[in-house]
């Protein structure tokens, strides 16, 4: 499966949720947003949401500061 994330190509093997995607990729346990084609996907909704080839990803990390 070929996806975009953040403006990069990547290829992946079958179809993973949001979840495996951000552990795949070293996100597990840090605070980030995720757009799927455009649209926000609640945290909620990343165990459950499985990524189609050709989707269209942004990954944004939190970051603190003052």
């Amino acid at each position: 499966m070929r996806l975009e994330v953040n403006g990069e190509t990547r290829e992946f093997d079958g179809e993973p949720t949001i979840s495996e995607l951000l552990e795949a990729l070293a996100f597990t346990g840090r605070r980030v947003a995720v757009e799927r084609n455009g649209m926000i996907v609640p945290r909620s909704q990343h165990a459950d949401t499985r990524l189609a080839d050709g989707d269209r990803l942004e990954i944004v990390q939190a970051v603190g500061g003052g």
